[in-house]
């Protein structure tokens, strides 16, 4: 069998998926001509697995360690069965094939820019430097890279714990300043809504927005705590204060802000966000879903039964050039910077 720059040689369990889709990846360290090994130094859990790793295991980081391990080990690849989901890593590539087009070699310290849930990946060290109790995972071992994967090469200036965690949400804010243009180049000047405005995507995305030209920027988040950092990082208007999970009560609070929202952009971690998002956002609006808790068929009828005439895009993860655009803006906007690293000090 030859490679296939897609994975489809690695898929073992079923046949004629792609290896997002597959029960099992063959993550064995021999690579074809067009693949890239990389020696595992971290892997980045996305927040809404490990959010239910965390409530699954009532926060016994033992026990979320080894589900993890349980899962790369049953599946050659970290995607977590409940919510799908998976996250990234960062390392150093160890071995590049003859024919491999993603312009790295021995040596390089990388970003892969492609979700865990499709990445071949095997776990050396059984996690022994990782307590269970923060998203980021110190790892040794080794991951494959296709053809057709996204890799970026770690910048110098930033620690690598930074850049990943940077890294693992830039499609967010490469969309919204692509949405947010769309907008700006018909002449309108947009109200844009960043549900989870105080996480990593959401703190990127206020700044892309406000970057590519929005006229009003809102951030919701839940706590006061969070409103309280998120108002002292200055990257939104104003900061408003609900939970997204109650529609009317989110609605009300972004009209209260200077909405509604002609573009909702949803980068929470919880399920059941999805009709809040579509209530706070104007006739004719677009809402963005950048989080992995959410029922996209809840949106859709959610959308159908409040007559809400909005697009919905489906962020991703991928825009050209959405690496390198995500860490001008942390250099860019010390209040980002300042956010990412108290969440990095704090895990």
């Amino acid at each position: 069998m030859s490679s296939s720059p897609v994975g489809l040689h690695r898929v073992l369990t079923p046949s004629g998926v792609l290896p997002q889709a597959a029960d099992r990846l063959d993550a064995r360290p021999e690579i074809w001509p067009d693949e890239v090994r990389i020696a595992v130094e971290r892997l980045n859990l996305d927040a809404a697995s490990y959010r239910q790793l965390a409530e699954t295991h009532g926060g016994d980081g033992t026990a979320i360690r080894r589900a993890v391990l349980d899962i790369v080990k049953a599946r050659g690849k970290m995607q977590n069965p409940v919510t799908g989901s998976g996250g990234m890593l960062v390392g150093v590539v160890d071995e590049a094939g003859p024919d491999s087009p993603l312009g790295v070699q021995k040596g390089d310290r990388v970003a892969t820019l492609v979700s865990l849930t499709l990445t071949p990946l095997q776990i050396t060290d059984e996690l022994t430097d990782w307590d269970g109790k923060s998203e980021q995972v110190p790892a040794q071992g080794h991951a494959i890279l296709f053809a057709r994967s996204i890799v970026a090469k770690l910048p110098d200036d930033l620690k690598p714990e930074l850049s990943l965690a940077v890294m693992d949400v830039c499609g967010a804010p490469a969309l919204t300043a692509r949405v947010v243009r769309s907008y700006v180049d018909k002449g309108l000047k947009p109200v844009v809504s960043v549900i989870g405005g105080a996480g990593k995507s959401g703190s990127l995305s206020l700044a892309a927005a406000r970057s590519a030209g929005a006229a009003r920027t809102i951030g919701v988040v839940p706590f006061q705590a969070e409103q309280d950092k998120l108002t002292e990082a200055g990257i939104a208007d104003v900061v408003a204060l609900a939970d997204a999970r109650d529609p009317v009560a989110l609605a009300n609070a972004v009209a209260e802000a200077g909405g509604p929202a002609d573009i909702t952009v949803v980068c929470v971690d919880v399920p059941g966000c999805e009709h809040g998002a579509v209530l706070s956002t104007a006739a004719g609006g677009t809402v963005i879903f950048f989080s992995m808790a959410t029922s996209f068929s809840a949106a859709a009828l959610g959308a159908e039964g409040l007559a809400a005439d909005v697009t919905m895009l489906v962020g991703n993860g991928y825009v050209p050039g959405h690496a390198d655009f995500a860490l001008e803006l942390l250099r860019a906007e010390p209040g980002v910077r300042g956010l990412f690293e108290s969440r990095l000090a704090e895990d």
